[in-house]
């Protein structure tokens, strides 16, 4: 199957998933199968939260919205100019998906489909639904898409590489497991802001969608904040009030009702908005409705120390303090090129 068929199924889906918005969904006529697939994937969209308590259908529009303008034939083919493919031989990947976030693997998947590959994916109890929907759609638009996409239940076996997705007590099993099979395993990481005090309101208002968007859940997610010494964090608080609204959620606001008192009942000093509590920590992975920060003396020292932690260290947020920093607001919406832990998956699949 040539590399451009399957690269045109996904622009076709790429305008599929564009026509989805929390704000108002608009049937485009010109969009292929939707007869098939349009009404279904919004009732899909609905039922997600009673799948996963999490995927609101604010964060799953989002994640969709995302994927609709990163699917688009300009992207892609700047994201596989760099890329020869045309003397893989198809060998069967497999994938271990998280289920942190709506859609968190589809970049893999893409990545083994788009290489020419085929793929083997077991999915997440947590994000079971959504992937196997975007599946049959490519399947209806590419007939021979479906014998190179397979869902697997139980066990993972077959393959010829894979790449797996947990914790890093999940990946120390995976290391062990799949140590006689090419691999990437990705484990814990946390995403980072560094501010000095100059920040607008509007950055750190955007600050608080890398801090809030899928309720923290993902290692794009800000969860650590570096700070100078005396930072006054009264802006901060201002901007994060927009994201307010948050507490309506119940799992959310569990979550902040019972890390706070873990806190309290430590005496650990927090500073505290009524639904986001920030709290002095050395480590980088704070829990739910909760950040952590650290006061630095100079930029230098924090330079060194996310040098040196950057296996830790999915994301850097800052306003031109930290090179190949990413602007305020902008963590969840990454490019095709945008690899996760750093790690070149295309480059990774052509060498199988």
């Amino acid at each position: 199957m040539l590399q451009s068929e399957i690269k045109s199924s996904f622009v076709e889906l790429g305008n599929f998933l564009r026509q989805f918005s929390l704000e108002k969904n608009t049937k485009e006529n010109s969009v292929l199968q939707n007869d098939l697939f349009y009404d279904d994937f919004i009732s899909l969209i609905e039922l997600s939260q009673s799948h996963n308590g999490w995927f609101t259908p604010e964060q799953v529009y989002f994640s969709i919205q995302s994927w609709g303008n990163a699917l688009t034939e300009t992207d892609l083919n700047h994201w596989l100019s760099s890329y020869d493919f045309s003397k893989i031989t198809p060998k069967k990947i497999g994938l271990i998906l998280a289920g942190n976030i709506p859609l968190v693997g589809f970049h893999d998947f893409l990545s083994v489909l788009i290489s020419g590959h085929d793929v083997l994916v077991k999915t997440s109890s947590s994000d079971q639904h959504l992937l196997k929907f975007l599946a049959k759609y490519l399947i209806a638009i590419q007939p021979e898409l479906n014998s190179k996409i397979t869902f697997v239940e139980g066990k993972l076996e077959g393959f010829d590489a894979v790449i797996a997705t947990g914790s890093n007590n999940t990946a120390r099993y995976f290391e062990y497991y799949f140590k006689g099979k090419p691999s990437i395993i990705r484990k814990n990481r946390n995403s980072v802001a560094v501010l000095n005090g100059t920040e607008t309101h509007e950055e750190l208002v955007g600050l608080g969608e890398d801090i809030f968007r899928y309720f923290g859940l993902g290692c794009r997610n800000v969860s650590k904040l570096f700070v100078p010494k005396d930072y006054n964090f009264e802006a901060f608080f201002k901007a994060m009030f927009e994201y307010s609204e948050i507490i309506q959620y119940e799992k959310y606001a569990n979550n902040y009702d019972y890390n706070k008192a873990v806190f309290l009942m430590s005496n650990f000093q927090l500073l505290d908005n009524e639904f986001l509590t920030i709290k002095e920590d050395t480590s980088y992975s704070s829990p739910i409705s909760s950040i952590f920060y650290e006061f630095y003396d100079s930029l230098e020292e924090v330079k060194s120390r996310l040098s040196n932690d950057t296996d830790q260290i999915q994301c850097i947020v800052s306003k031109d303090l930290i090179e190949n920093s990413i602007v305020f607001g902008q963590t969840q919406q990454p490019k095709l090129w945008d690899y996760a832990d750093n790690e070149d998956t295309l480059a990774f699949l052509s060498k199988i």
